[in-house]
């Protein structure tokens, strides 16, 4: 027997699953549209500063947010490193020195187009 069987069966049952909650929530959830329901919403609050447009959100905060994932990315990157360091030679420490500069080309842009000011 396969080891990789229960595997695709549980991929394959939450696939269903999700596919089951999403037909059944658009056909038996109320239909109810208001303004409010297509408003911008930021935690209850009217967002600072106000949308330009109505309904966007300034670049920053996606900015802010893709370079969370940049660097929690290089840290899930950087770990397998870090556990084997002492089996590593030359080219595998120059790569990972390579990689490291290359996120922090990616964050030095972002500091020089003021992506972290919140003024």
């Amino acid at each position: 027997m396969n080891p990789y069987i229960p595997i695709v069966g549980m991929v394959v049952l939450a696939t269903v699953f999700v596919a089951i909650s999403m037909i059944l929530s658009a056909n038996l959830g109320p239909a109810r549209y208001n303004r409010a329901k297509f408003d911008a919403y930021e935690c209850g609050i009217q967002p600072t500063p106000q949308p330009v447009g109505g309904g966007r959100f300034p670049v920053k905060y996606y900015i802010t947010a893709m370079l969370f994932i940049v660097f929690d990315i290089e840290v899930v990157f950087l770990y397998p490193f870090a556990v084997a360091r002492d089996q590593m030679d030359l080219f595998v420490v120059l790569q990972m020195v390579v990689f490291i500069a290359l996120i922090f080309v990616a964050f030095f842009y972002v500091l020089r187009r003021k992506g972290l000011d919140w003024d």
